[in-house]
């Protein structure tokens, strides 16, 4: 075949039965029945996360933990969740908020990044836990882009009000005004009319045709990505790499027991 791909035409969601083989003979071959899929869309965006988690991984030695938000909604709820427990453990992490496609108001995003510390929980023989279990003190970073909007706008706003990090890449789209409500029409159309704005807590319009800037502007050149870099990312990297080096992660130190008289 010059093209396999033909030999899926018109088998989305069904069941299709491959022959396999290491080499283009039918003896030794075997048999193993897929679901084709419609489209390629997820497989492939997929994929570029475990890239950029790869890439993060191999530039910090393993220290680094990076979690890709899509939106503030369905989908980035269940990435954040997804990735943020399993990598609570490391020293620093990367949020990458480019390509988010907006949605809702990413509240309680923001209040799992910013989830501080309380205190410590001492058991004989074992290292000390925390309280929140599930709350990760390091230094961390937020990417974002052009392609950054509606609450993919709210959510490095809400970073940067919170102090959590620094912003790395290039100004986000700026258009953070919610639509809410709108009734569909009887011929299967729609009216999209906005319903509310953003003002911020000093009474000031903001984000809104503006977006909101990067503290540290990073370009993702075209040719750079198409060589297999990421300069934003690797920006953050950088940017994480130095903090811990100025600023170690600090154990906790366990006192002797107190002695009861």
């Amino acid at each position: 075949m010059d093209n396999f791909y033909r030999l899926l035409e018109n088998k989305a969601n069904r069941i299709v039965t491959l022959l396999l083989n290491s080499k283009p003979e039918l003896a030794g071959a075997h048999e193993e029945k897929v679901r084709a899929t419609a489209k390629e869309t997820d497989l492939r965006y997929l994929d570029w996360v475990d890239s950029r988690r790869a890439l993060v991984d191999k530039l910090s030695g393993g220290r680094i933990g990076y979690i890709h938000l899509p939106d503030p909604a369905n989908e980035g709820n269940q990435e954040l969740f997804k990735y943020f427990y399993p990598q609570v453990d490391k020293d620093a992490l990367i949020i990458d908020d480019r390509y988010n496609g907006g949605g809702f108001i990413p509240d309680r995003m923001i209040e799992l990044l910013d989830r501080p510390i309380l205190n410590y929980w001492v058991r004989r023989g074992e290292k000390p836990s925390q309280t929140p279990a599930y709350a990760n003190a390091g230094p961390k970073v937020m990417l974002i882009n052009g392609f950054s909007s509606s609450g993919g706008d709210a959510l490095p706003y809400y970073f940067r009000e919170r102090g959590i990090g620094k912003l790395i890449g290039t100004r986000t789209w700026g258009g953070l005004i919610g639509i809410s409500g709108n009734p569909s029409l009887m011929g299967g159309g729609g009216i999209s009319a906005p319903q509310f704005r953003f003002l911020d807590t000093h009474g000031m319009w903001a984000v809104e045709g503006t977006g909101v800037s990067p503290d540290i502007e990073v370009v993702d050149r075209p040719d750079l990505v198409a060589a297999g870099h990421d300069p934003s990312l690797e920006m953050g990297v950088k940017v994480l790499m130095d903090e811990l080096a100025k600023n170690p992660p600090k154990k906790v130190t366990v006192p002797p027991a107190p002695v009861i008289p």
